[in-house]
C-alpha cells in the first residue's frame, strides 16, 4: 500500500476513519521555518463541517498534536510527525456493514484487494484521512510563501451549475463569505439551493474545484515522466471521490483547430491562457490552474440495493453521520495536495 508522495519533500498519512487518530509525518522540510499555527488552524477549520450546508454531524476538534520536528515553534529538518484525535466516533452506526458492500464506496474492492477490511466509515479510505493532508500542505504553503507563491481552490461547478468566469479572477474574499466556497455569489445562491433541494430528497450533490497557483516560476517541473501537470494530476486524484482532473482548459482545447488554439495564447492576459500556465510539463510563468472533479458522495440516505459478502443483492439504509455535499471541505484538500507537489518540485 502506498501512503506517501513526493520525493524531496515526503509527506505519509496514518490512521483510520474510527481508529484512535490519524495522523502523518513530513519529511525534507528545511530547518528554521516558523509555523504559522493560525494557518494550520484555519485549514482544519475549512475543512470541518461545521458552518457547512449538508454535511456530517461528525464534529471533531481536530486539534493537530505535534510529536517531533519542532522547537519552540521552529522546524528542526528533521521528520515532522503530528496526530489529530478521533474523539467523535460511533462504530456501532456501521455493524450492519460487516458483510455488505456500500455501493460506490472501496468495500468491495478493499477486501478483494486485502482479504480484510475495516468497516467503521470505509476505514482508511474514509476521507477523514485528508485531516492529515491539510496540516501538511498547511506547512507547505508556508515553504511556499518564500518565494510569494499562492494556492488557492474554490468550488466552481455544483451539480451543472458553473462559473465560467477567468479563474485569475477568482477572489478568495468572496468565497469565504458563502457556505459553498464559491467565486461568485451569485451562482453560490443557485448552487446551495441544489445542494438543499437534493439533501432533502436524501440525496448527494457533486461537482468541481477549480485550484489557482499564482507566481510559480517558469522553468518547474520537467518533460516526459515528471511533468508538473502529470504530478498535480496524481496528486489530487488521491483525493477521495475525485474522479477527474483538467489542466487548463484542456477539454474545450480539444474541440478547436490548433490555429485558433495558438492564436488564443497571444492574449496579453497570460492567465487566460488555455494552457493552464504548464507547456510541456514545465511552467511556463502565468497563472496555473486546473479543475478537480468529485463524484457525489456514495453514503447517501435513500434505501438502496446493494451486493453482501456472499454475492447476494440486499437492501440498504445507511447509518452514520455522512455529508451530502462534500465539496467546500474538499476545497483545503485540493489546496494541500497542490501546496505538497509544487513545494516539493521546489525542493530539487
Amino acid at each position: 500500500m502506498s501512503n506517501s508522495i513526493g520525493r524531496n519533500l515526503v509527506f505519509t498519512s496514518f490512521g483510520e476513519s474510527h481508529g484512535p487518530a490519524t495522523g502523518g509525518i513530513l519529511d525534507g522540510c528545511p530547518a528554521g521555518i516558523k509555523l504559522d499555527y493560525d494557518l494550520i488552524n484555519s485549514d482544519l477549520r475549512r475543512r470541518s463541517p461545521i458552518g457547512k450546508k449538508a454535511t456530517t454531524s461528525r464534529v471533531e476538534a481536530d486539534q493537530c498534536e505535534f510529536l517531533s520536528g519542532i522547537l519552540d515553534g521552529v522546524t528542526l529538518g528533521t521528520p515532522i510527525a503530528y496526530l489529530i484525535r478521533n474523539t467523535d466516533v460511533k462504530s456501532s452506526d456501521y455493524d450492519d456493514l460487516k458483510e455488505v458492500f456500500r455501493p460506490g464506496h472501496a468495500d468491495h474492492t478493499w477486501a478483494a484487494k486485502f482479504g480484510i477490511r475495516d468497516h467503521r466509515g470505509g476505514g482508511r479510505a474514509s476521507a477523514r484521512e485528508t485531516v492529515a493532508r491539510v496540516v501538511a500542505g498547511a506547512i507547505a504553503k508556508m515553504l511556499l510563501a518564500a518565494s510569494n507563491i499562492s494556492v488557492e481552490a474554490f468550488v466552481t461547478s455544483v451539480a451543472g451549475i458553473t462559473v465560467e468566469s477567468d479563474p485569475a479572477s477568482f477572489s478568495g474574499k468572496i468565497s469565504a463569505s458563502n457556505p459553498i466556497s464559491c467565486p461568485d455569489q451569485k451562482i453560490a445562491g443557485l448552487m446551495l439551493s441544489e445542494v438543499e433541494k437534493n439533501h432533502k430528497s436524501g440525496d448527494s450533490t457533486g461537482g468541481v474545484i477549480t485550484c489557482v497557483v499564482q507566481n510559480v516560476q517558469a522553468g518547474i517541473g520537467s518533460p516526459v515522466f515528471n511533468k508538473l501537470h502529470a504530478s498535480l494530476a496524481y496528486a489530487n486524484l488521491s483525493i477521495p471521490a475525485a474522479k477527474g482532473f483538467e489542466l487548463g482548459a484542456g477539454f474545450e482545447n480539444s474541440k478547436l483547430k490548433g490555429s485558433e488554439l495558438n492564436d488564443s495564447l497571444l492574449k496579453p492576459n497570460i492567465s487566460a491562457a488555455s494552457l493552464g500556465g504548464i507547456n510541456g510539463g514545465i511552467s511556463n510563468g502565468g497563472i496555473i490552474w486546473f479543475r478537480v472533479a468529485f463524484r457525489p458522495a456514495a453514503s447517501i440516505a435513500m434505501e438502496q440495493k446493494a451486493y453482501n459478502s456472499e454475492g447476494k443483492m440486499v437492501s440498504l439504509k445507511i447509518r452514520g453521520r455522512h455529508d451530502s455535499f462534500f465539496l467546500p471541505r474538499a476545497v483545503p484538500v485540493v489546496e494541500a495536495m497542490t501546496a505538497l507537489t509544487i513545494a516539493d518540485y521546489l525542493s530539487y
